[in-house]
């Protein structure tokens, strides 16, 4: 089968989880017989046209907007006139399948103009980022999120939870709804070949304890929350623990807050931190955190195992489902700082209980989450839209 994908971001472009994830499913999809042409915004030195693992990789040039909304709206455009172009010289194509709201207006165009039924993949939605719709640009977004399920002929979510959030916030019926996890390639995360003490006294003292958090810098992260919970813990430690935030953005309200609650000597803010670098910080790291309010996933969590480093999570959207309470992980209350002082607390102190989450983490990712097994089960959604077009006179 032929396959055009759409996404804003794909490495070397990294935002947020999409990026990684469909960086990480298609060259799975090409060595299942599929040609996949992908297209993306041009970004930095990065080709403009090149085949990474056997996927077409189009990035196009898009003309900066006077905000981001602009922007994707000069996104959409030129991802339609290329994908337009694309398919009347490479095609005809059997799927189109577009990864969330902001390429959606191109995906719905091509899907009408050519007649190729859509897939969609929705991995976050606006009303489950801010707990429901408040404002104008949320409603905006809230509306295009809409359109695209409504016009998907089947809808892909990470997660049941996602499943659930996408029937109810986008009203998008259920039975249209196919759940597929996300993955990680977990032989990527080794970090060897290096000297361990020295790259870890960048970031600690050989006695401290290292609890870390690595992600978007939002508020729905809950990063503040782990700032809350970090007293209780570096009290009952004694001192020996440091709390290092990985993530770009501004952080300068977190600092003010580690400043003000009196942690400030025990915090490292590292901002950005390069891939080669974060593999090797996790394999000297004691406990990873993500506190968040709102989760469809949290692919984040999936990395941890990969660098079998015991995690600790709120019990919010997906993770519950990722993560195992006690035995691939600490689930901890949400919006709940003494829950998750208690969840790092019970990481620290107990080595075998860390061990124990290890291994079992690093057993689950070849069981739940091999990216091979996901591709097979996205051909099979595939498979099900080409059988169906196939029945329909458009």
């Amino acid at each position: 089968m032929k396959i055009l994908v759409l996404s804003w971001e794909f490495p070397p472009r990294i935002v947020g989880g999409i990026s990684r994830h469909v960086a990480e499913l298609y060259p799975e999809l090409v060595k299942l017989g599929h040609e996949v042409h992908l297209i993306t915004s041009e970004f930095g030195e990065a080709p403009m046209y090149e085949v990474v693992e056997g996927v077409h990789i189009h990035r196009i040039p898009v003309s900066w907007g006077h905000d981001f909304l602009h922007w994707i709206g000069n996104l959409n455009n030129s991802m339609g006139v290329h994908g337009g172009k694309l398919i009347l010289e490479e095609g005809p194509f059997d799927v189109i399948h577009a990864h969330d709201w902001l390429v959606g207006d191109a995906a719905i165009a091509l899907k009408h103009s050519f007649k190729i039924p859509l897939v969609t993949t929705i991995h976050a939605t606006e009303y489950g980022r801010y707990n429901g719709i408040h404002n104008y640009q949320q409603r905006y977004i809230s509306d295009k999120e809409k359109r695209l399920t409504y016009e998907s002929w089947r809808v892909i979510v990470c997660s049941e939870y996602m499943r659930h959030e996408v029937g109810r916030a986008l009203v998008t019926p259920e039975d249209k709804i196919d759940v597929i996890y996300n993955g990680i390639r977990a032989e990527k995360k080794n970090g060897n070949g290096f000297d361990r003490q020295e790259f870890r006294r960048r970031f600690a003292k050989d006695d401290e304890k290292i609890v870390y958090y690595v992600g978007r810098i939002s508020h729905e992260k809950g990063v503040w929350l782990l700032l809350n919970a970090a007293p209780r813990v570096i009290w009952e430690m004694k001192g020996k623990v440091k709390i290092v935030i990985i993530g770009g953005g501004n952080t300068d309200h977190l600092k003010q807050q580690a400043w003000q609650i009196g942690i400030w000597d025990s915090c490292c803010f590292t901002g950005f931190m390069s891939d080669e670098d974060l593999n090797k910080f996790q394999t000297i790291a004691n406990c990873a955190v993500f506190p968040s309010l709102y989760e469809p996933f949290g692919i984040v969590a999936l990395e941890s195992f990969a660098a079998k480093v015991p995690v600790v999570v709120s019990d919010t959207g997906g993770l519950p489902e990722v993560v195992q309470h006690e035995k691939t992980g600490i689930v901890t209350w949400t919006n709940n700082a003494d829950s998750l002082a208690w969840g790092i607390l019970e990481v620290l102190r107990n080595p075998n209980l860390a061990q124990h989450l290890v291994a079992n983490a690093y057993e689950d990712l070849k069981k739940r989450f091999c990216w091979a097994n996901l591709a097979l089960q996205t051909h099979d959604v595939y498979q099900r839209v080409k059988k169906e077009r196939a029945l329909v006179i458009w």
